[in-house]
C-alpha cells in the first residue's frame, strides 16, 4: 500500500467546511499510516528472519563446515577461551623424538686408511675409539613370492596315491597372501585412499599391479573376520555408563543414508541405514536396552528410548547462544554461553582435585543463575499472541524463543554434566568420529554398494576402536585378515 496524503486543495476545503472534516482528513492519512507501520512490522520481521539464516555458518550453528561456502571468514573465531590450555605439548601427549637404539640391523665400519696430516697409512695401527651416527630408514619394498609344494606319493602296499596338506588359506595355484590383504584393507580404511589409488601406490612401491576387484574382496574378506569384534563392541557399549551418539548423512548407490555412531574413549561402533531415526538407530542394536546416560544433540528420536537418560550437547547450545547474539543482539545468549563454561571449568577444576560432584551450595548457585538467565530471555522475547485462525502444526516462534523453550524444557539434560562428572560437556568425540568417515565420503564421493558401506563402517569401527585402545592399526588388520582379530578387553569393574 502507498501512503497518499491529502492535497494542498484538500486540506484548504477540509479547513473551510470546519473541524469535523479536518479530523475526518486526519484519520484517513492515520489510518493509511497504521496499515504502512503493520506492513513495515511484518516486512522488517522478515527481513531479519532472513538475515539470520544468512547469517549461520559452522561456527555458530549446526551446519557442517562444508556448507559454509568459498565466502569463510578470513579470521576464525573459537568458542574456546584464551588460555584455558598451555601452548604447546598437552599433558599426555606422547613425543615422536628419534633415538639411538642399542642394537642395529646392520653395521658399517667406515676405516681410516691414512693420517689426514701427514699421509702416512694407519691400515695397521688399532682403534682406539668410534663415533657413531644411526641413520633410520625404509628398505626397498617387493613383493615376496613362496612356492608351497605337497608331497605326492604312492603306497607301496595298496598303491594309493597320498598328498600331503596346503597350509590353511592356500587354497589357489596363484593368490596374494594376508600381507598384500592387509595393505589393501589398511590403506583404504585406514587412511581413505580409493580403490584406484590403493592399487596404484601398491604398484609404485612393490612393482606390482594388483586388481581392484582383489583390493575390494579384501576388505569384505576383513568385514566378515571381525564379525565377532564388532558383536563384542556393540555388548559393551550397550553396558556402558555413558555413550556418545550421533549420526550424518552418507551417499550410498547415489542415495541419501545415514551412519549412525556410538562411541565412547575406547570404542566405536558404525552402523549404515537407510533412515536417520529410531529404526536406524534400532538396527544399530545399541540404544534397545541402554541403561546408561546417553549423550547426543537434540534430535527427537533419541527420546523415544525411555530405559535410558539424556545429556544434551552444550557445544551445540554455546553455537546456536552465538549465533542469537550475533544475529539477534540479545544480551543473555552471551551471558549464558559465559555461565555454562564458567560451570565446565569448575567441574574440570574439581575433577583434578579428586572429587566427585560439586558442594551443594555451588550447584544451587548455578542453577539459579541459570535460571535468572532463561528468565531474562523471556524477558527480551515475549510470546507472540495466539493466532486468530486455526493452523495446522506448531505456531511459528523466532529462534530465540525456540532456544529458550529448549533450555527451559531440558534444563536437567542440559546440566548433565554438572551433577555427573562422567557425563561430558559436549558430544565432541562422536562427532570426530563421524567426522572420518565423512572423510572417507568426501575422497571418494561415495559409496557404490550397500554392502561396500556397510563393511567398510564395521572395519572402521574396529580400527577406530583399536585405535583409541593404543593397539597398532596396521597389527589389527593383519590378524583380523590371518583368521585371529584383535578382541577389546572386557571392561573392569569398578
Amino acid at each position: 500500500m502507498n501512503l497518499r496524503l491529502p492535497t494542498r486543495d484538500e486540506i484548504h476545503r477540509a479547513f473551510l467546511e470546519g473541524e469535523v472534516a479536518v479530523v475526518e482528513l486526519f484519520a484517513q492519512v492515520g489510518e493509511q499510516v497504521e496499515v504502512l507501520a503493520q506492513q513495515l512490522e511484518t516486512q522488517a520481521a522478515m527481513l531479519k528472519e532472513v538475515q539470520a539464516r544468512l547469517g549461520k555458518t559452522s561456527a555458530n550453528s549446526s551446519k557442517p563446515p562444508s556448507s559454509d561456502g568459498y565466502a569463510k571468514p578470513k579470521r576464525t573465531s573459537s568458542l574456546r577461551q584464551p588460555g584455558q590450555k598451555p601452548l604447546g605439548g598437552q599433558p599426555g601427549h606422547r613425543g615422536d623424538t628419534l633415538e639411538r637404539v642399542a642394537t642395529p640391523d646392520q653395521t658399517e665400519v667406515h676405516p681410516v686408511v691414512a693420517c689426514g696430516q701427514c699421509g702416512v697409512s694407519l691400515a695397521a695401527v688399532a682403534v682406539t675409539a668410534h663415533e657413531e651416527r644411526q641413520v633410520f630408514d625404509i628398505p626397498a619394498i617387493r613383493i615376496e613370492v613362496t612356492a608351497h609344494r605337497v608331497e605326492i606319493k604312492t603306497c607301496p602296499g595298496c598303491g594309493a596315491e597320498n598328498r600331503g596338506m596346503f597350509p590353511v588359506g592356500v587354497t589357489g595355484p596363484v593368490q596374494y597372501g594376508p600381507g598384500v590383504k592387509t595393505w589393501a584393507t589398511y590403506f583404504q580404511t585406514q587412511h581413505f585412499v580409493p580403490v584406484e589409488r590403493t592399487a596404484q601406490i601398491i604398484e609404485d612401491l612393490t612393482g606390482q599391479r594388483v586388481a581392484e576387484a582383489t583390493l575390494m574382496k579384501a576388505q569384505r574378506e576383513c568385514a566378515t573376520a571381525i564379525a565377532p569384534v564388532t558383536a563384542a563392541i556393540k555388548a559393551q557399549l550397550r553396558d556402558a555408563p555413558v555413550v556418545r551418539f550421533d549420526e550424518s548423512g552418507l551417499r550410498v548407490e547415489g542415495k541419501l543414508q545415514w551412519l549412525h555412531v556410538a562411541s565412547t574413549e575406547g570404542l566405536t561402533d558404525y552402523t549404515v541405514h537407510g533412515k536417520r531415526g529410531q529404526a536406524g538407530m534400532d538396527a544399530a542394536g545399541i540404544l534397545p536396552g541402554f541403561t546408561g546416560q546417553g549423550m547426543h544433540d537434540h534430535w527427537k528420536s533419541y527420546f523415544a528410548y525411555a530405559d535410558c537418560t539424556h545429556a544434551l550437547c552444550n557445544a551445540h547450545h554455546l553455537r546456536e547462544l552465538k549465533f542469537i547474539h550475533e544475529q539477534y543482539d540479545q544480551g543473555w545468549a552471551e551471558t549464558l554461553s559465559k555461565l555454562l563454561v564458567e560451570i565446565k571449568t569448575a567441574v574440570d577444576a574439581a575433577r583434578a582435585a579428586g572429587e566427585t560432584p560439586l558442594p551443594v551450595v555451588i550447584l544451587t548457585g548455578f542453577t539459579q543463575r541459570y535460571d535468572e538467565v532463561i528468565l531474562a530471555g523471556y524477558t527480551v522475547n515475549p510470546r507472540p499472541p495466539p493466532a486468530t485462525e486455526k493452523k495446522r502444526g506448531r505456531p511459528a516462534q523466532t529462534p530465540p524463543l525456540n532456544l529458550l523453550d529448549r533450555l527451559r524444557d531440558f534444563k536437567a539434560e542440559t546440566l548433565a554434566f554438572m551433577h555427573d562428572f562422567r557425563v561430558p560437556f559436549d558430544n565432541n568425540l562422536a562427532e570426530r568420529d563421524v567426522r572420518m568417515v565423512k572423510v572417507k565420503q568426501k575422497v571418494s564421493g561415495g559409496f557404490r554398494t550397500a554392502e561396500g558401506a556397510q563393511g567398510f563402517a564395521q572395519i572402521r569401527g574396529y580400527v577406530s576402536t583399536a585405535r583409541k585402545q593404543a593397539v597398532n592399526v596396521f597389527t589389527a588388520i593383519r590378524e583380523a585378515l590371518a583368521g585371529c582379530p584383535w578382541m577389546p578387553p572386557a571392561p573392569t569393574t569398578p
